[in-house]
């Protein structure tokens, strides 16, 4: 006998896939996102939460599954929070994500080229750095799909095994001795071929641990760990600070036929099979007197391009990438500016003109006044690598008005199994 539904249980149709994971259903012409489903299946939901434009529902059974729904390759799928799309084959995937940008940008009012092109490799053991929180009772794992709750893992098929394997090294070690992290976030960061680890852990500023002996106790288990770092943050809101530090403080990063310092924290593109793929896209074809690299990190740009053009200006102002950006540029025909991007262009620069402009902002993206400099800038192209779809409308939009066209955009799949996409967008004059 079946179970009786909860009073809330509903049977919808799934239409489409959304941008953050779910999917499109509507009841009574409302629509409903719910997670873990597929296009075109019927399923019987609970809801959850009754919002101004939208209901949140969860999956009660799937009646009709599609034929693209494949068994999660993760035991920990569904309650951990990381990945969105392993219930899914890759190529659906890959097409979720298609459509997902083009309705996006043509939504914003930005004319989308026929084809969107596309970077893809294999979806599985792709990233290069993680980042684990420890909650009260010492459970080591990723937050909880629609939680701040851990989810302690075993596994975690995305990332490069090394990271797991020093994440389990890691809890191991801790409970053995007892040790006391308290609430804290443990990041994870190899290198390409998984030879050289990073490790950070930011924490409480009432934890007191030995660093060293937590370090020296990991790098017999884990070989490849070369150093540690623990940080805590200002509860005054001020950037966390460095209080003790093992080993060494950067790791060698080989991609697109140069090597990379990036030290502890830096950002830097998280799928390693796809760099050089990206760094291709960007600077394919791209050559001329002067080119700028804004928003550059480390330079992964900014080292290709010095080779086409007879110099290049890298514009960064993080803290944790400034160091290795002058490192990664000396010698490379290439001058890097501790700066922000806005503070440079709003400078001016004595009335130069670039032949190129790279810019990979952050999630929040342009903005309004980064784009109205921009515009003045008239360089004559102009590639915008972006992770956000939504304010990559809003300032393609600013960018075609002031004169630019779009020449062709590429989607890079650098975050498989998750809702997560990356777009190369050439632009021209």
């Amino acid at each position: 006998m079946k179970p009786p539904m909860h009073p809330e249980s509903t049977l919808v149709h799934i239409e489409k896939p959304i941008y953050g994971g779910a999917f499109l259903a509507r009841v009574g012409g409302k629509a409903v996102f719910v997670p873990l489903t597929l296009p075109a299946e019927q399923v019987r939901v609970r809801m959850l939460a009754d919002k101004r434009g939208y209901r949140l529902a969860e999956v009660e059974r799937i009646l009709a599954p599609s034929q693209e729904r494949v068994t999660p390759m993760c035991r920990h799928f569904g309650a951990c929070g990381g990945c969105d799309y392993q219930h899914a084959n890759y190529e659906a995937q890959l097409g979720f994500k298609q459509a997902i940008l083009r309705e996006t940008l043509e939504r914003g009012g930005v004319r989308v080229p026929s084809e969107i092109g596309m970077l893809a490799a294999n979806p599985c053991g792709y990233r290069n750095r993680i980042r684990l929180a420890i909650d009260a009772a010492g459970n080591l794992g990723y937050r909880g799909r629609r939680s701040h709750q851990v989810v302690p893992i075993a596994e975690c098929p995305i990332a490069a095994p090394l990271l797991i394997r020093a994440a389990l090294a890691i809890w191991d070690i801790a409970a053995k001795s007892l040790l006391q992290l308290g609430h804290a976030e443990i990041s994870f960061f190899c290198d390409a071929n998984e030879t050289e680890l990073l490790v950070g852990i930011q924490g409480e500023r009432q934890a007191n641990f030995a660093l060293n002996g937590l370090s020296t106790a990991m790098a017999v288990k884990v070989p490849e760990l070369i150093g540690t770092e623990y940080t805590v943050a200002d509860s005054a809101g001020r950037p966390e600070r460095t209080v003790a530090r093992w080993g060494r403080s950067s790791l060698a990063y080989r991609a697109a036929e140069f090597e990379y310092r990036v030290d502890q924290g830096a950002f830097f593109q998280v799928n390693r099979w796809l760099v050089d793929a990206l760094v291709g896209a960007v600077a394919e074809r791209q050559q001329g007197a002067l080119a700028w690299d804004l928003f550059a990190g480390v330079g992964l740009f900014a080292r290709r391009l010095a080779s086409s053009f007879q110099q290049v200006v890298a514009v960064e102002s993080a803290p944790r990438a400034t160091a290795a950006l002058a490192h990664n540029l000396n010698g490379a025909g290439a001058r890097a500016v501790k700066m922000s991007t806005l503070d440079f262009l709003r400078r001016g620069q004595r009335g130069e003109r670039p032949d190129l402009i790279v810019a990979d902002p952050p999630r929040t993206g342009l903005g309004a006044e980064t784009t109205a400099l921009l515009a003045t800038v008239q360089a004559p192209r102009l590639v915008y690598v972006s992770c956000d779809p939504a304010t990559l409308a809003r300032d393609l939009r600013g960018l075609i008005a002031s004169g630019y066209r779009i020449e062709k955009i590429t989607l890079a799949d650098l975050f498989p199994q998750t809702f997560h996409l990356e777009s190369i967008v050439h632009l021209q004059r």
